[in-house]
């Protein structure tokens, strides 16, 4: 008798912590506190041996759909144990009794699924743990179809906003290739929806990718380089236009796009635990852009900054090299030869 209250209760342990899990991951914005964290490290352990066969080759699209459906099979694999060991706790209320502890996960199984195969029919407290098994099944995969939705469509509203930068600014992307096709297509008026777009891409991405940490590893095979190189390129675009082009309309958007460009680059690589990368920018690159600027017929202000511009660069630039870099994935380019 004794035995069969520790397994009831290490089966009510176990299926609170899988719950808690699964709440926290999967409803709960900001990311998982609970103890188990079963995708993030499943992740991790799947990251560095993926890394290991792969080298530097970059991440395959189908690693984070892969983790994010492997933690869901985890999730219900759990749970089939946890309710199995209540009902193998309280298998004297099955009929004909349970025999065996795989005997009590394959019923706990047939709930959580709601198929119902097995030959043993509950009452007393079985009955109330296979309702209750089958109640957690069916929230479980109601969240995993939810989720999946939710991240396909944070994915669409990411990659619409780096498939309209790399139209003007190349693959790898460049700001400089962007402001200079503006220029050569007399589209210098769109500057500043771009920038208070740029600012909008950032602040969404931000927002739904330290909500649900998976998204940073999700590709598509259309965006080229990726979402570091748009955000690189995106905070150049930030840079010059703060710096080196005189018009005082785009001078607040273009501040307000690099410091939220920086807070999304600091936030994501402190949240998947990367250093940033030592980044240096030469006064002298920056120089050559204020020559193809007035070159392309920007007007520029007189005597920039360019040590300060050199500065920004290099502290924001370090977090989207690391981000790149852990994600095998190009960087933005800040001059491409013409």
């Amino acid at each position: 008798m004794t035995l069969d209250i520790v397994f009831f209760l290490l089966g009510v342990i176990l299926a609170w912590l899988t719950l808690r899990d699964v709440f926290d991951t999967v409803v709960v914005p900001g990311g998982n506190r609970a103890s188990l964290q079963v995708t993030r490290r499943m992740g991790r352990a799947l990251l560095v041996l993926y890394k290991l066969r792969r080298g530097r080759r970059g991440i395959s699209s189908a690693f984070a759909p892969f983790v994010l459906v492997s933690s869901f099979i985890i999730w219900m694999s759990l749970l089939s144990i946890a309710f199995g060991s209540m009902a193998y706790g309280a298998r004297a209320h099955f009929n004909p009794p349970l025999r065996s502890f795989g005997d009590a996960v394959y019923e706990a199984g047939g709930a959580l699924l709601t198929v119902g195969l097995s030959p043993h029919y509950p009452g007393g407290a079985g009955r109330w743990i296979i309702l209750a098994g089958g109640f957690c099944g069916l929230a479980v995969m109601t969240m995993a179809v939810t989720y999946l939705l939710e991240v396909q469509s944070s994915i669409t509203r990411r990659d619409i906003g780096i498939i309209k930068l790399n139209t003007s600014a190349g693959d790898p992307p460049s700001a400089l290739t962007h402001l200079e096709r503006y220029a050569a297509i007399k589209n210098r008026q769109g500057l500043a929806s771009d920038l208070e777009e740029g600012r909008t891409w950032c602040a969404t991405v931000r927002q739904s990718h330290t909500s649900h940490p998976s998204l940073i590893y999700f590709k598509s095979t259309s965006t080229g380089a990726g979402w570091p190189a748009a955000l690189g390129a995106l905070l150049d675009l930030a840079l010059m236009t703060e710096h080196l082009i005189d018009d005082d309309r785009l001078y607040g958007p273009a501040v307000l796009l690099r410091e939220e460009g920086a807070r999304m680059a600091r936030e994501l690589a402190m949240l998947i635990e990367i250093e940033p990368t030592r980044h240096i920018t030469e006064e002298s690159e920056l120089a050559q852009l204020e020559q193809r600027l007035a070159s392309s017929g920007y007007e520029l202000r007189s005597n920039p900054n360019l040590l300060a511009m050199a500065k920004q660069r290099s502290e924001y630039q370090s977090c989207v090299d690391a981000l790149a870099e852990h994600l095998g994935r190009p960087t933005a380019v800040l001059i491409r030869q013409s």
